[in-house]
């Protein structure tokens, strides 16, 4: 067993060559590597024996913290029992029962979950679940996908598509047709250093309209939209937008789907932020937290009435033609089912909800720091923008993630120049001390 003392090292690759590493500036990581060998509850252990404060919760997944035992454990213990089973024509126990868990979860109404691998996974599965949804009903000209500016649905062509953050797109050509975009709902002039859903911007779900005018409703399948941008560095969703595109999706007959990938299972102190936010979506998509990031797992949450909708036909016969070999894969779900213990047993979500003022009081103790440009906060998140440095943006960001993982056993992500925090549920006032006190430190360092 690895010592989780900071004082142990361990032994670091000595070639580095051959991992093509995703996401990655990959030449600069490799002339100075940020190696970890291991992880335990709020921390990261380096291979030179530092300990590390995560505050990203990984990437956010890691909602309950790192290397719980009784997620080992269900995980070994479903490896000896079942390693593997067909999810096509065959089921196993876990997998109906982790779907009803989840459901359980979600808003009343939906009901069913389709079991897939990643958010990416997920966020396409969902695309296409609508369009299918739509062609069964007699409605196949509605092949029209609205994603929104800034927003990100994972690396599949369809989540490419109705993603909106453009160096995520430019080098891939046209991806797949009939995409169009609502507008981001940030507005710094209007929205700067604030906590909690901005009051600025609901009139921006409006644009939904002039897209529908556009178009024809007849057109349009669907719309995706995070209750909080995450991967573009923290947008929360301004006060009443969510509830006025589910009014104007209903108007039109488009399906609403809430991608819940970063903000499900706790980050914004429900199950799902679609009951924060007291609103239903058709289908809601999911991964990181559902297994705490210790086996990979995504799914979408689906309304009654459109997977219902499928349920025709001779009954010998398909009814989506669409799956993965490892949907609800034996491992996956026995981490899902003891991940979902931990949050119930241990009222992680409520311990959030707690947080979020604390959390949101420390981040903005930073506001005044050299090139701190804005600072925003909705649950346990919180994006801090910084100026970005002259004819080189990214690259403020990109010190301030090395020089907090270097020099300060710090780990936060990064969106360009905006430094993202998402520490674990289960972080103490002390934690979240330490980690923004360690913030301001490398604020200052790249400044």
């Amino acid at each position: 067993m690895l010592d989780k003392s900071p004082a142990s090292a361990v032994s670091a690759p000595n070639d580095l060559a051959a991992f093509w590493m995703p996401f990655t500036a990959n030449r600069a990581f490799k002339r100075t590597p940020k190696m970890i060998a291991g992880a335990k509850d709020m921390h990261y252990f380096t291979t030179d024996g530092r300990k590390v404060i995560d505050g990203a919760s990984g990437m956010w997944c890691t909602n309950a913290g790192h290397s719980r035992d009784a997620i080992a454990a269900a995980i070994a213990n479903q490896a000896k029992e079942l390693d593997f089973s067909p999810p096509f024509q065959f089921g196993q126990p876990k997998a109906f029962e982790l779907a009803t868990r989840i459901a359980q979860l979600a808003p009343a109404g939906l009901e069913q979950v389709f079991f897939c691998n990643s958010g990416s996974e997920a966020g396409d599965t969902a695309l296409k679940i609508a369009l299918a949804y739509h062609a069964i009903r007699g409605e196949g000209t509605r092949t029209r996908l609205i994603g929104r500016e800034r927003g990100y649905h994972g690396v599949g062509f369809g989540g490419t598509a109705v993603g909106g953050i453009g160096a995520n797109r430019k080098m891939f050509g046209n991806l797949i047709a009939g995409v169009d975009h609502l507008p981001a709902t940030y507005d710094r002039d209007k929205q700067a250093f604030t906590k909690g859903e901005p009051e600025y911007g609901a009139h921006l779900a409006d644009e939904l309209e002039r897209l529908v005018a556009l178009h024809g409703a007849n057109t349009i399948a669907a719309v995706i939209v995070e209750p909080m941008a995450g991967s573009t560095g923290v947008l929360p969703a301004p006060k009443g937008y969510l509830q006025r595109l589910r009014e104007i999706t209903q108007k039109h007959g488009i399906l609403l789907i809430f991608d819940e990938v970063i903000t499900g299972f706790g980050r914004l102190g429900h199950g799902f932020a679609a009951e924060r936010y007291g609103v239903t979506p058709d289908m809601i998509t999911f991964a990181k937290g559902v297994t705490n990031g210790a086996v990979p797992m995504g799914g979408v949450v689906v309304r009654d009435t459109v997977h219902d909708a499928f349920m025709t036909g001779p009954d010998h016969v398909v009814e989506l033609f669409h799956g993965y070999t490892y949907s609800a894969h034996p491992l996956a779900c026995a981490a899902g089912l003891a991940t979902l213990d931990i949050y119930r047993d241990e009222k992680l979500f409520e311990r959030a909800r707690q947080l979020e003022t604390v959390m949101a009081d420390a981040v903005m103790t930073l506001k005044g720091l050299p090139n701190v440009v804005d600072i925003r906060t909705v649950g346990v998140t919180a994006g801090i923008d910084l100026a970005p440095i002259a004819d080189a943006p990214g690259k403020r960001g990109f010190e301030a993630m090395n020089t907090g993982f270097h020099d300060h056993d710090l780990m936060l992500r990064i969106a360009g120049d905006t430094l993202a925090l998402t520490p674990p549920l289960i972080a103490s006032d002390d934690d979240i001390g330490e980690i923004i006190d360690k913030v301001g430190r490398v604020i200052r360092a790249v400044a």
